[in-house]
């Protein structure tokens, strides 16, 4: 039986319902495989969808790849499955299938002269030109607990006495999607950022994916007499929470707030319906890695994917490169309305 052979178009897909479907269907799906998350990127950035696409005799769809194609002066060029996303990758019926979207991808990138393509996520190609890329990265999930006494025996000791005390704070704690929860959480994110070196993504992508996901994300805030010290932007998807972007002001720490802002989500979830917290991807030996696993999370190695055209090497868009350490140390000192001002234009680019 011959294979199914790849077919290009641009997002948003002619057959959006087919798309839709798809992941639907797909146990492996991820929110970054969606139309909405890849709708999302490209209205905030300008990033470009490309999508790579297997189907049947029928045509009915048996694999689906999509990539941003990411640019900056600073970084490069790549296309990414999918931008600002921590998986996606290949999601195919079966491995061959996987195979025709893995060459598919690299048909792609040389007809539009890309040097890279970076999977983060879903089977790994085997092909030519593909490397794995290990080591770096760790992911955090578990199942959440049945209620909040049976959550804190979940949380390691030490941890554990850190949450007792902040429920025990003064401080609060609001959820929604409305423009001051933006606001707020735009800010705390934005200075939380900026304090660890790193510029900040553009207020327009959270508001994309807030609108693309609708009910499925949402923002919590935890407030020191109304004022907001920490938040989160989390995704909901199969009965799992995502903490996705989030972070806290530098009082944050002394007050605990970081402690509220999990443990409170993990009970709004629970609320929610939600049975799995998954605390996301962090790179091994830095301190969010620590963080989680005094939290009771075992780290699960990720392994990545990328292809390279002949002589290229691969982009490096990690913070903590030595490269980019002077930059680091000095974006930590900007005021924050202008690392707020620059900050987007260089984060666009990193994808």
């Amino acid at each position: 039986m011959n294979a199914p052979a790849p077919a290009l178009s641009s997002a948003p897909l002619t057959d959006a319902a087919a798309w839709d479907a798809y992941v639907a269907a797909h146990p492996a799906a991820t929110p970054f495989h969606s139309r909405a998350w890849c709708e999302a990127v490209t209205r905030a950035t300008g990033h470009q969808c490309h999508f790579v696409a297997a189907r049947d005799a029928s045509g009915a769809l048996t694999g689906i790849l999509p990539l941003h194609h990411v640019r900056s002066p600073l970084f490069g060029q790549a296309l990414v499955a999918t931008g600002f996303a921590v998986d996606g990758g290949l999601l195919a019926d079966d491995d061959g299938v996987a195979a025709v979207l893995a060459a598919g991808a690299a048909d792609v990138a040389r007809k539009l002269g890309v040097p890279s393509v970076e999977l983060r996520g879903g089977p790994l190609p085997q092909g030519e030109g593909w490397r794995r890329e290990d080591g770096v990265y760790a992911g955090f999930a578990r199942d959440l607990a049945a209620d909040d006494a049976a959550e804190l025996l979940a949380i390691p000791r030490k941890q554990r006495a850190e949450v007792r005390k902040v429920l025990d704070s003064g401080l609060t704690v609001t959820t929604g999607r409305d423009a001051a929860e933006r606001r707020d959480h735009y800010r705390v994110y934005a200075t939380s950022v900026r304090n660890l070196g790193t510029p900040v993504f553009p207020r327009k992508l959270f508001d994309a994916v807030l609108d693309g996901f609708g009910a499925d994300a949402d923002i919590l805030t935890v407030r020191d007499g109304g004022r907001p010290v920490a938040s989160v932007l989390s995704l909901y998807w199969r009965g799992t929470v995502m903490p996705y972007w989030g972070g806290g002001i530098a009082e944050a720490r002394r007050l605990r707030a970081n402690e509220l802002m999990y443990f409170a989500l993990m009970r709004h979830a629970r609320a929610r319906g939600c049975t799995r917290f998954d605390f996301g991807r962090s790179k091994a030996g830095t301190g969010p890695f620590a963080y989680k696993k005094n939290w009771g999370f075992e780290p699960r190695p990720l392994t990545y994917a990328r292809w390279l055209a002949p002589g290229e090497k691969p982009r490096d868009t990690n913070p903590n490169s030595a490269r980019y350490r002077l930059q680091v140390d000095v974006w930590k000192k900007l005021p924050l309305w202008a690392a707020n001002r620059i900050g987007p234009l260089i984060a666009r680019g990193l994808g």
